[in-house]
């Protein structure tokens, strides 16, 4: 873990430089140009560069142990900078909407050439970050930094395309209309971020995992009669909990420890490792309550 977080770590670090340098260059590149696709696009890579350093630090926290206070350790630290990140997104995109409207009312003359050879460089400075971000995307805080590269990398695609159609047709609301397309394209992507993100933070299922399908494989182990008062949410990105009530026949303890052991067994086949299993000789009230996914820790009244 260690070594996955200083690796990641690393290419955050560089990646952020190398953004920063290249929004310092469009930005001038797009006054220059008089291209809002261009300064549009910067403003989303300037993002993407607080978003890198917001990832690196959340990686950083994310990855240190718990303690006597946060017991759960600091795992949706990264959750959170996913979901920041996520956001800032759609507040660019909706200045990018504003910004294109006014030039779609006044179209202004943009200078094709550079439009090109900067979202050229766009194209290789963001497929260089994708490439070496795309080995951690199992980690939401990792994805939602790759995503933000992806957006800029279709960006920059498309006003390469923009800047020759400009090129050849001299059509000037070509740039508008792709700041347009630029602000979509970054709502649509950052849409997945927020709502997984949201997911965890509300601990709800986790993403992938069917409770059926869990609850069955759990009735399935020699000597579980029943299983109610299923929970299962997550910690963090890549770390799930469970907690569960199982109706065993009446045994001592250590009888009943080979069917624990058993349980844990399946649950890390479902990628499940922090679990929290109660066992019970006769059914509790909970028994006759259908299964439903609720926040880990809840104290339980059994009740009439």
């Amino acid at each position: 873990m260690h070594h996955h977080t200083h690796g990641a770590g690393k290419v955050l670090t560089w990646s952020t430089a190398a953004t920063l340098i290249f929004v310092a260059v469009e930005t001038a590149a797009g006054f220059w140009a008089h291209s809002l696709a261009l300064l549009s696009d910067a403003g989303h890579n300037f993002t993407d560069a607080l978003a890198l350093v917001l990832a690196a630090v959340a990686l950083r926290y994310q990855s240190k142990p718990p303690d006597e206070k946060k017991t759960y350790g600091y795992q949706r630290a990264g959750v959170l900078a996913a979901l920041f990140n996520a956001l800032t997104l759609v507040v660019i995109a909706l200045f990018i909407f504003w910004e294109a409207w006014e030039r779609l009312m006044a179209p202004e003359a943009v200078h094709d050439t550079v439009m090109l050879v900067v979202a050229l460089l766009g194209v290789v400075l963001n497929g260089a970050i994708m490439m070496s971000l795309h080995r951690g995307r199992s980690d939401l805080n990792i994805r939602a930094a790759y995503v933000h590269m992806l957006g800029d990398a279709v960006g920059a695609v498309g006003i390469v395309a923009g800047s020759i159609l400009i090129h050849f047709t001299g059509w000037l609301r070509v740039d508008p209309i792709l700041s347009i397309l630029i602000g979509a394209m970054i709502v649509w992507t950052a849409w997945d971020i927020i709502h997984e993100a949201l997911n965890v933070l509300l601990e709800g299922l986790p993403r992938g995992m069917n409770l059926q399908s869990i609850t069955g494989a759990l009735q399935g182990v020699p000597g579980v009669v029943d299983v109610h008062d299923l929970h299962i949410w997550s910690l963090g990105s890549n770390a799930h909990a469970l907690s569960c009530h199982v109706l065993i026949e009446d045994m001592p303890p250590s009888a009943s420890n080979d069917i624990l052991k058993r349980i844990n067994e399946v649950l890390c086949g479902h990628e499940i490792h922090h679990t929290t299993v109660q066992f019970e000789h006769v059914r509790c009230a909970l028994s006759d309550t259908p299964c439903m996914i609720q926040p880990g820790g809840h104290a339980h009244e059994h009740g009439h």
